[in-house]
């Protein structure tokens, strides 16, 4: 069966509102705003969106810019928060585009989204479900992209947090990308979590993107409609906090007043403080 969330009209349509997302939430902002951290260790405004331009210009088959001669030349694999190849390609892009001011990196953002609609648009039916290289491994270009509309829409939240303002994240890109993210809770339970043989998990999210997840761990951890015994552990919170603890963007121990654990206690803990999975 076709999966619903690959679709290739759809999903680079969402792509392309998440890239406007993006671009609306720093079009105001001034120099001193641009050099915000954000949650991300060693990471600004201005470094997210360099981030995205990177990833984007990647996929365009484009290589950074060369070293600003002016500027001091940084071994960024030393850096502690680089820890694989990824993260070095990521943060050789961000470095590359530092000398910028943010007014010249929004120009360049734009450009660089803009052909990448024109190139998603041009793409055939068969180079939308050729494998290919992500960061998830080999899968279908759509599927990569689906892969690259969750990585935005989590920098759109990385951005409003350390603007101080809300965004919606909800509706039908909040869905899209969330989708992506929910495929390694199942794992992450297990192999981080510790959850053992035999526990029934679920989690209650609130909030925009509100559901149950049911999680029972039977040989391996999956998503179930229902348990045929009581959960061993209920955990409630809201689907803002989910994520940014799924992606490392904080900890459980600084909102503890906001999750609600009922059954095992001990688990319930050690499954939110274990959470990340993406940064």
């Amino acid at each position: 069966m076709t999966d619903p969330t690959l679709d290739r009209t759809e999903l680079p349509a969402q792509l392309s509102e998440q890239w406007d997302a993006i671009a609306a939430l720093v079009a105001d902002i001034d120099e001193n705003q641009w050099r915000t951290p954000t949650s991300l260790p060693g990471w600004t405004v201005f470094d997210v969106v360099a981030h995205v331009i990177g990833t984007e210009s990647w996929l365009l088959g484009e290589r950074p810019p060369p070293h600003d001669p002016l500027t001091v030349k940084t071994d960024v694999s030393t850096l502690p928060h680089v820890r694989n190849e990824t993260a070095v390609f990521n943060e050789i892009w961000v470095d590359r585009l530092r000398p910028m001011s943010g007014v010249r990196l929004l120009a360049v953002y734009r450009e660089i989204v803009e052909r990448r609609r024109k190139a998603l648009a041009a793409l055939s039916e068969e180079e939308w479900t050729a494998h290919t290289q992500s960061p998830i491994g080999q899968v279908s270009y759509g599927r990569f992209m689906r892969v690259r509309l969750f990585d935005c829409w989590m920098h759109e939240l990385d951005l409003a947090d350390a603007l101080g303002v809300t965004v919606d994240e909800g509706g039908r890109r909040g869905e899209l990308a969330f989708t992506e993210f929910l495929g390694g809770i199942p794992r992450v339970v297990v192999k981080k979590g510790g959850a053992p043989e035999g526990s029934r998990i679920t989690f209650a999210l609130t909030g925009p993107l509100a559901r149950t997840l049911r999680i029972q761990v039977a040989g391996r951890a999956g998503y179930v409609d229902s348990f045929d015994e009581p959960a061993t552990v209920e955990i409630q919170l809201s689907s803002g906090l989910f994520v940014r603890l799924g992606g490392g963007r904080t900890t459980a121990d600084e909102h503890l007043d906001e999750i609600a654990i009922t059954g095992d206690q001990e688990l319930g803990l050690r499954l939110v403080s274990k959470l990340a999975f993406t940064l």
